[in-house]
């Protein structure tokens, strides 16, 4: 096992807050394997890279020596995180859990090494408290220690409800690192709260607490807003090999470092070694980010996947030709009367080229939308079916759909 200070340097790489970095650096001069905890609300089915950001810290425990378990909150996912809300969570059923658990656990499996990886499910312990041992959790915290999360502080300023269910998420959350005799937990910079929750409660339960450790939220492909569906500036752990590359290439250059750092699956020296280069400019941006996109195609895909992604990518984008492998989507194509055509926004969501009309409509009028290689006038939302039928439609430079109508 590395020393404590080469183990620091690597866990310390990407990450936003490490509290209390003491704790940890007594914990790691023990020389025994620490208990890593991430605990994971299945309310999606999908991920993205922003989600795997986590899960990549936790593999290179794993490489370090280190147990690592995730923790799936079937029994949390009952309450739904409030983090970062401004309204209560819509509950899930037991069935869209473990749909949601099972595709997220297979995706995260393509990160951590399953063979060192224990999975757990929070409804053993948490849906089998009794009265009692509710209470028991409950006595640890204050209310004005709860309504400390900015979340809650912020809707009762502003006189929007709070159920009571949802107070209990933190203590439930915090009761998962008891359970499992956590050393460390990570979780995003907004989970923090939850994350010393579970130290203050294994603190009054006579239990070594708990080490709280944060990563930054990953930004989309657009450089700015964090990486999300909604946004539509999102990497998913399941698109397609030249698509994924192709959106790795779209990244600023300034957020490769992170992306290195959070992302890949490139040892930390490796990775300050490139951000020394591009520093220094003996490293030419492009050879990094083609090198970045390689690595993650070959993470979620495959070497060859990430070979040919690369030659699509040269033929699209430096030869512009259009990719030989377009997706055929059969699509009913509805003309409005009055109007006298398809309504090309709703078309584009259908066949995913736009996550709604909304966003289609921007992507229309900010021109970056395209007809068999013609682009489509701001503003033009209506297109006779007879030009649509058979065509090859391009969102932006990497995305293409050939309609065939139905």
């Amino acid at each position: 096992m590395l020393s404590t200070q080469e183990q620091l340097h690597i866990i310390k790489s990407g990450i936003d807050q490490l509290v209390p970095e003491a704790d940890l650096v007594k914990k790691l001069d023990r020389g025994t394997p620490l208990t890593i905890k991430l605990g994971v609300d299945p309310t999606a089915p999908d991920l993205h890279l922003g989600h795997a950001v986590p899960l990549r810290k936790m593999r290179q425990f794993q490489d370090l020596g280190h147990n690592v378990t995730l923790i799936v909150g079937d029994g949390t996912a009952l309450i739904g995180d409030p983090s970062g809300r401004n309204s209560t969570r819509p509950a899930l059923t037991s069935e869209q859990i473990a749909a949601n658990a099972k595709t997220y656990v297979d995706q995260a499996m393509k990160v951590l090494d399953p063979e060192k990886t224990t999975i757990a499910w929070n409804s053993t312990w948490l849906l089998s408290l009794d009265l009692k041992g509710l209470l028991e959790i409950a006595s640890k915290f204050t209310v004005a220690r709860i309504i400390e999360r900015d979340d809650f502080s912020n809707r009762l300023a502003n006189q929007e409800p709070i159920s009571m269910h949802e107070l209990l998420y933190p203590m439930m959350q915090a009761y998962d690192s008891v359970a499992i005799k956590a050393d460390v937990e990570m979780g995003g910079r907004d989970q923090l709260f939850n994350l010393l929750a579970g130290r203050e409660l294994m603190e009054k339960m006579n239990m070594e607490p708990q080490v709280a450790l944060t990563l930054p939220l990953l930004e989309g492909t657009d450089g700015v807003r964090k990486m999300s569906k909604s946004y539509g500036n999102y990497i998913g752990l399941t698109d397609a090999p030249a698509d994924m590359f192709g959106k790795v290439m779209s990244i600023p250059d300034e957020l490769m470092v992170k992306y290195f750092r959070l992302a890949s699956t490139l040892p930390v020296a490796e990775v300050d070694q490139i951000e020394r280069d591009l520093a220094s400019g003996a490293l030419h941006p492009n050879k990094a980010k083609r090198l970045l996109a390689a690595n993650i195609v070959t993470l979620y895909h495959s070497a060859e996947d990430a070979k040919e992604a690369e030659e699509t990518f040269d033929r699209v984008f430096k030869e512009h030709e259009a990719p030989t492998d377009i997706e055929e989507r059969s699509v009913k194509l509805e003309e409005d009367a009055e109007k006298g055509g398809v309504y090309l926004p709703k078309l584009l969501s259908e066949v995913g080229l736009a996550t709604s009309s909304t966003d289609a409509r921007h992507l229309i009028d900010g021109g970056g939308v395209k007809v068999n290689g013609e682009p489509v006038s701001p503003h033009a939302y209506f297109m006779p079916k007879s030009a649509l039928d058979g065509s090859t439609v391009q969102v932006g430079k990497r995305r293409y759909v050939k309609i065939v109508g139905c």
